[in-house]
């Protein structure tokens, strides 16, 4: 019998989530009740809400079938405190809390990081301080942020990092970054990759420049509780999406098993140039596809593309993590 890795879990429920929302507590439109209603309207179930250098536990607005996560978005700017000029080089981080209750005080006190652009050892150490009070790091849009290889390439710790931001694809374009991801895992990062909004909602929500519903993460978590939710999260049990849907994820002896919605491309990237591939442009198109790796394989990532453009990418899965070539395949 072959062996079997679950790279997505069999067990559970996928729950859609925006990891990247702005409300007017700092410079959103929507109030957080407004944001956290028009998401559910729109079917999700998880909601970050990330304003702005003010941390915020919103768990009011719990329900059942839906979860507010406590976070907050700090920043690091390179010339200004504000960021005053569009050229000045930033950097963005959600910080997830996966114990609001432990030193909650402190946290509202407030936990953002001194102005140290560039100076690793100490926006490393900051994150580290961060984990220690139970937040879970994320790095976001570098793109947008106008950084390149130099600014990121000494950040570590981060649990995961923004592969599209949606209000950044708005803003100029800026939105799908997976170059920057790939970077990262070259260097031997071993972090997630999510889709996010980023909403500040200046338009309304049906509108074309709308930055609301167009980036989301698919966590598959047994309940719909903040513990179960960040712990999918911290062990990657997800994937992130501008449309298309993974389903299932898996390697059964040495062939690599994607399982999707209809799509035209179903990629799996690598540390390397080289790539596997199935491409159907039918209209029926591909919804499931096996590949065989040769063992050689540092990391595995799945990136597939619909008709209408849209991507979903997996989590990268470092084959020496996840136990690939252990045992008889």
């Amino acid at each position: 019998m072959k062996n079997r890795i679950n790279l997505l879990p069999l067990e559970g429920e996928f729950y859609k989530a925006n990891l990247h929302s702005h409300t007017t507590i700092s410079d959103g439109r929507l109030t957080p009740c407004q944001d956290k209603e028009a998401y559910k309207r729109r079917g999700y179930h998880i909601l970050a809400i990330t304003d702005h250098r003010i941390y915020g536990n919103h768990e009011e607005l719990n329900e059942e079938d839906f979860l507010v996560i406590p976070a907050i978005e700090v920043d690091i700017n390179q010339v200004s405190a504000e960021r005053l000029c569009p050229e000045d080089k930033t950097y963005h981080i959600n910080l997830y809390d996966t114990r609001p209750d432990f030193k909650a005080e402190e946290k509202k006190k407030g936990i953002c990081p001194q102005r140290r652009y560039g100076d690793f050892e100490y926006i490393n150490s900051y994150i580290q301080d961060m984990k220690e009070l139970g937040f879970l790091a994320c790095y976001n849009h570098p793109y947008w942020s106008m950084q390149s290889y130099e600014d990121y390439s000494g950040l570590k710790g981060f649990f995961a990092m923004e592969i599209y931001n949606h209000g950044c694809e708005h803003d100029g374009l800026y939105g799908y970054n997976p170059q920057a991801y790939d970077e990262m895992l070259r260097l031997g990062n071993r972090m997630w990759c999510v889709a996010t909004d980023d909403n500040h909602n200046c338009f309304p929500l049906d509108a074309p420049l709308s930055d609301s519903f167009g980036g989301f993460t698919m966590i598959k978590s047994k309940e719909l509780t903040l513990d179960a939710v960040m712990q999918a999260l911290i062990k990657g049990e997800f994937y992130c999406s501008m449309g298309p849907e993974i389903h299932e994820l898996y390697i059964e002896g040495d062939e690599l098993v994607v399982k999707t919605s209809p799509v035209q491309k179903i990629y799996v990237k690598m540390d390397a140039t080289r790539c596997y591939r199935k491409v159907d442009l039918s209209e029926k198109g591909l919804t499931e596809a096996r590949f065989k790796l040769d063992g050689n394989e540092k990391y595995i990532r799945v990136e597939i593309k619909d008709k209408d453009g849209k991507f979903a990418n997996s989590n990268a899965y470092f084959l020496e993590d996840i136990g690939y070539g252990e045992g008889e395949n």
